[in-house]
């Protein structure tokens, strides 16, 4: 099925043009891209596996996507989590972290504490091939090891997000 995303300006509004998935946005021209970072109560995080026939392939990460057009950015982390790993998450046990913009898109950067058993994660085939949780030290061990979509090209926020976890949120 092919992807159709809102056009947005650069104050993030929407244009009333569409563009297809894989297509190339003209200059000033941005789409909406999610991070969804999961935390427990003893502060791991739930990252996916991506599988090999995707970009970064088995390399593990937040999960994340674009939206499709008509959707906003809570309704589009919501449904990548579930499309990506089965999980439903309860949208007040969220918050949204941080928002870029980058040279073509808004990435919103969402942040959901909830508890969640690990054999109730369905991976889906065309996306991942494996979830865990992780504490931030084992993710940064992935990280060094080149495992693990490193920040700063991928997460910018990531600093950020690990002192608020570790520090604030718990």
């Amino acid at each position: 099925m092919t992807e159709i995303w809102d056009v947005l300006d650069e104050n993030r509004q929407k244009t009333g043009i569409t563009c297809q998935r894989g297509k190339p946005l003209q200059p000033g021209q941005y789409h909406l891209v999610v991070n969804v970072w999961i935390a427990n109560d003893i502060g791991e995080f739930l990252i996916a596996r991506r599988t090999p026939n995707k970009p970064y392939p088995l390399m593990w990460e937040a999960v994340g996507g674009s939206a499709v057009a008509g959707d906003d950015s809570l309704t589009t982390a919501l449904k990548e989590v579930r499309e990506e790993i089965g999980i439903t998450l309860d949208p007040e046990n969220g918050q949204l972290f941080c928002t870029q913009k980058r040279v073509d898109d808004f990435v919103d950067t969402w942040l959901f504490r909830q508890n969640v058993d690990i054999n109730e994660v369905k991976l889906c085939p065309e996306e991942t091939c494996g979830a865990m949780w992780a504490s931030e030290g084992k993710i940064r061990q992935m990280q060094k090891e080149g495992v693990f979509i490193a920040p700063p090209k991928h997460y910018p926020y990531f600093e950020d997000l690990m002192d608020f976890v570790v520090k604030d949120y718990f």
